[in-house]
């Protein structure tokens, strides 16, 4: 019996396989034209995705990315929306990640947090029309978080340190210094650590994340409400008297509270199932050791992806 010929567009098994082991687009594929049929027509879904392993934060490349994905991604009338995984990064990165979005989807974008959208990512968030979560899936505060070197030497060596931690650190050594009456010696060479113009920029750092995450709401889900109102309803988000730590997850009930709007889907459902199976594929892409890969940007038209120089 003769053997059928192979279609000339069809990867052969080999090509298949590769695909599958190191979760290349065309494995994803299916699950984003599956997500977008359960959301029904007219919607049209995105990545963005920011590796944790790595040291990847969003910045003004992803915008741009972003930016030519949607632009040969979206249809006029369709409805964006952005599947979000980041540890954060830029706040200016974050409101020029917004202004691209709203500007390819006329009313206004939706996000899906599949597991976390921290820092810079939750001010994605917050200029979004709507949130999708599970019970699972984490935004957090929106200070921003400095890079400090342990080693001047060695400026890529060192840890990132809450904004606010480096201010109140500064202030009480100034305030322990101007009220001293022993030796000052001691807490005048711990002053000598702190440059007073990193202070003020960090000072300046933290009051834009907090211009950028007010002005978002006032002008999307928050407006005709007041700076000073807005403020307060999204405290958790802002104030780290109330967080503890950077870190803390800020979930789906608290960001309800805030004003937030809100869609809680179903952990064992779908399509949340499809969602879940896209994350887990996506995390694959930026954990794996053999080719570090620090960002991807996609949908089921389009792909982009920044790797990790070694």
């Amino acid at each position: 019996m003769p053997s059928k010929p192979i279609h000339p567009n069809q990867p052969g098994a080999f090509a298949q396989l590769q695909d599958e082991v190191v979760q290349g687009p065309a494995t994803r594929r299916p699950l984003y034209e599956a997500i977008e049929k359960d959301f029904g027509d007219g919607y049209r879904v995105v990545a963005l995705f920011t590796s944790f392993s790595w040291q990847a934060s969003l910045a003004d490349e992803d915008a741009d990315m972003l930016e030519e994905v949607l632009r040969n991604t979206m249809l006029d009338g369709e409805h964006l929306v952005l599947l979000l995984n980041s540890p954060g990064g830029d706040a200016l990165a974050a409101e020029r990640i917004v202004n691209i979005c709203t500007a390819f989807s006329d009313d206004g974008f939706s996000v899906v947090v599949p597991k976390m959208a921290k820092s810079a990512a939750t001010m994605v968030c917050l200029g979004a029309t709507r949130i999708g979560m599970s019970q699972n899936s984490e935004l957090g505060p929106i200070d921003p978080q400095i890079f400090v070197a342990d080693d001047p030497n060695k400026p890529t060596s060192g840890r990132y340190l809450a904004a606010h931690e480096i201010r109140r650190s500064f202030d009480n050594l100034l305030q322990r210094a101007e009220g001293c009456k022993g030796r000052i010696e001691p807490l005048l060479q711990q002053l000598s650590r702190y440059d007073s113009r990193l202070i003020e920029w960090i000072a300046s750092q933290q009051e834009l994340s907090k211009s950028i995450a007010i002005k978002l709401l006032k002008d999307g889900v928050l407006k005709g409400r007041s700076a000073s109102t807005i403020e307060k309803r999204i405290r958790p988000f802002l104030d780290p008297n109330y967080s503890k730590v950077h870190g803390r997850p800020i979930y789906h009930d608290t960001a309800k509270q805030c004003g937030l709007n809100i869609d809680l889907y179903d952990l064992k459902g779908q399509p949340w199932g499809r969602i879940w199976e896209l994350y887990v594929r996506l995390k694959h892409v930026v954990t794996d050791n053999r080719r570090p890969t620090a960002k991807v940007i996609e949908s089921a038209r389009e792909t982009y992806s920044a790797h990790v120089a070694v």
